[in-house]
């Protein structure tokens, strides 16, 4: 099976050729300011070097930054009207509320509070008042607004009031998108609110690129399936996808831990991944990274759903450095890097000059960076070392000496010897380990609820299945799934015997005729 991975990053965007259990062919190219052109041009050359065909490749995993991007540039994003199903209870906190001001006042499409909901147990709060809603649903239509997130108490027990109020917009306001909150969130009603209210802001975007990828792939000359990937290391059919598209916020860092951990046969370690304008530092669990259990901020807005434990730190390799080498970033040069840096012939002096110049790096002209004071390449190395280092340590969970693995473009930058790393691993063909894991990565299901008066074993089991179903749903070969991550937490503050369960499971597209341990030996 032949399959192309392609990463976008802030500086570069990568591209992979996968065939069966072989990285075949390798392109890395600027980012382009319009990111899709980018994409383009890198499947383009993919096609090209390898003379494929039609009918060559089988699927094409693309991991974006659009929607990230979009939220933190408050750009592109729809009006949202936020349905929440609560009243009488939670409603001192209303929808936004602890938004950015600026952020709210671009997505804020109104806000609508209705009687229902249920208790932690499963019991109504009252019944749903279904006139409301379609009082709503009529108002939001003669606004003119067509993306609508819906939330309720406790939906992740019981979605019997989202469902029921998603059938009743839609009644009424048939060209409606909507986001319901328990199919995006975790336990925790203003955070789930939030990344739904998100959502729905990004569903016409990500409709957009989505078609943007596929008319990419058609204009290549290829009739190959069409993945998004995930921010959990998984990918989703790209008309799964786009009705999803917080979940591919942080996918490109997760796609380099995936490759890291592939293409070094190491799935328990750290991994510090250094692209040309952030550096990404995440922990490996089972080849998979470990996921965020807390509260996460997008774009200043409050999540707690589906998200890679990552710390981001602006050292890359376009990092601007000043004259003496004492500060090294937060600006970077992006996607400019290639006008801009001396090593290209531009004036900016940045960290990869710098990697040149002190011989961690052959890119570019070395004679344009052979003039620069010695001291100051010394000292923006000795910054760098320090800062990525502090960042690797605080990322680790116990004093356990582990293996780091430098992958990424300026994966040059990360010190040889590290304090609490036992290796520092420089992976082969590591500067485009986001693109290999977007090209080899699952699909997932995922189940994340409370359960109570249930007997342990009954409650994992269960859980186990249903994370199970959603996986094979999603188009995963049911004979080859295997749990990743398993959690039961007894919750003592609800009364009687509840346990929250979280399961994680992942398996081989239908069609994967190679495993991952085959490609992790022959890579």
């Amino acid at each position: 099976m032949k399959r192309i991975g392609i990463d976008v990053g802030g500086t570069n965007t990568d591209a992979v050729l996968i065939e069966d259990d072989v990285v075949v062919a390798s392109v890395k190219t600027f980012t382009t300011a319009d990111v899709t052109s980018g994409v383009r041009d890198a499947l383009t050359k993919i096609v090209q070097s390898q003379a494929l065909t039609k009918h060559d490749v089988d699927a094409v995993m693309i991991g974006t930054t659009h929607y990230t991007n979009a939220v933190a540039e408050r750009q592109r994003l729809s009006a949202v009207a936020a349905v929440r199903i609560s009243l009488p209870a939670a409603a001192s906190l209303k929808p936004f509320c602890d938004w950015p001001a600026e952020l709210a006042a671009v997505v804020n499409g109104g806000v609508y509070m209705v009687h229902g909901g249920h208790e932690y147990d499963g019991r109504e709060i009252v019944p749903m008042d279904e006139q409301a809603v379609a009082s709503a649903a009529r108002e939001i239509r003669c606004k003119g607004i067509n993306a609508i997130a819906v939330s309720a108490t406790f939906s992740p027990l019981t979605s019997v009031c989202e469902t029921r109020a998603m059938q009743i917009i839609k009644n009424e306001h048939p060209e409606a998108h909507i986001s319901l909150s328990s199919a995006l969130g975790r336990i925790g009603l203003l955070e789930r609110e939030n990344v739904a209210l998100l959502n729905a802001s990004l569903v016409n975007l990500a409709t957009k690129t989505t078609e943007a990828f596929k008319l990419a792939i058609e204009s290549s000359g290829l009739q190959a399936k069409l993945f998004i990937t995930q921010n959990d290391g998984t990918i989703a059919p790209a008309d799964t996808a786009v009705q999803y598209p917080v979940f591919s916020f942080a996918s490109g860092p997760t796609n380099s831990m995936r490759g890291a951990a592939l293409l070094s046969g190491i799935d328990q370690a750290m991994v510090c991944d250094v692209g040309g304008t952030t550096s990404d530092i995440g922990c490996l669990i089972n080849g998979f990274p470990r996921q965020a259990n807390a509260v996460v901020k997008v774009g200043g807005v409050r999540t707690l759903f589906r998200m890679p434990d990552l710390l981001s730190i602006a050292i890359g390799g376009g990092s601007r450095v000043s004259s003496d080498g004492m500060a090294v970033g937060p600006q970077s040069l992006g996607y400019r890097l290639a006008e801009q840096a001396m090593v290209f012939g531009g004036e900016h002096l940045c960290a990869t000059d710098i990697a040149v110049a002190a011989g961690l790096a052959d890119i570019g002209d070395a004679s344009l960076v052979q003039n620069i004071d010695s001291a100051t390449v010394t000292e923006s190395i000795r910054q760098i070392h320090r800062t990525l280092a502090n960042a690797i340590d605080s990322m680790k969970s116990d004093a356990t000496e582990v293996p780091l693995l430098a992958v990424g473009g300026g994966a040059m930058l990360v010190p040889s010897t590290i304090d609490g790393i036992s290796e520092v691993v420089q992976v082969e063909n590591g500067a485009v380990a986001n693109a290999v894991g977007a090209a080899i990565a699952q699909i997932s299901g995922e189940t994340d609820r409370v359960y109570r008066d249930v007997d342990r074993a009954d409650a994992l089991a269960d859980a186990k299945q249903l994370a199970v179903n959603a996986a094979v749903e999603a188009g995963a070969d049911a004979t080859s799934i295997r749990t990743v991550e398993m959690e039961d937490l007894p919750l003592s503050y609800l009364p009687g015997n509840s346990l929250r369960v979280r399961v994680r499971v992942v398996g081989d597209l239908k069609t994967s005729t190679c495993s991952e341990a085959d490609v992790r030996v022959k890579i």
